[in-house]
């Protein structure tokens, strides 16, 4: 599951992913999407902080992203939101008490547990704000395609 301010997050960066050359203000942003705008200025601040954005200040200053978007990845998103930790596997698992012994049963839904884990770390990493543009994009097109429809 994404936290709220990951989603939030998401949002913007693919309204800027979706207008590359343009700088947007975080004022912009938050009318576009629809979001708290005290809360996307500190989320889009802590992305410029981790390299992800790059900053204008001005009047026709804003933010854009600081390369493109298929270089992006979800993984790299999380971790400049502070998410990071969410990423980390290493410690899961069923951790046995003092003089507890871990049955065969045990030691396979903790293996299972680090495989379904390492697949959503592939994932996360393999994913970029690209394919998330492309899959946009696509849900807009099936959108206006439907309503064409309900129209003509």
């Amino acid at each position: 599951m994404l936290s709220r301010q990951a989603s939030h997050a998401l949002k913007a960066l693919l309204e800027l992913a979706a207008h590359p050359s343009q700088w947007q203000s975080t004022h912009a942003l938050a009318q576009t999407q629809q979001l708290p705008e005290p809360m996307l200025e500190q989320l889009l601040l802590r992305l410029r902080r981790h390299g992800l954005l790059v900053a204008r200040r001005g009047r026709q200053g804003g933010y854009q992203l600081a390369r493109p978007a298929r270089e992006i990845s979800l993984a790299a998103v999380l971790a400049g939101l502070g998410e990071g930790a969410a990423l980390q596997w290493g410690d899961i698992g069923m951790s046995p008490t003092v003089g507890q012994e871990v049955s065969p049963a045990d030691q396979v839904t903790e293996a299972l547990q680090r495989r379904l884990e390492r697949a959503r770390l592939k994932a996360l990493e393999d994913l970029s704000l690209e394919d998330l543009l492309f899959d946009l994009r696509s849900a807009e097109a099936s959108a206006n395609s439907e309503a064409g429809l309900l129209l003509g």
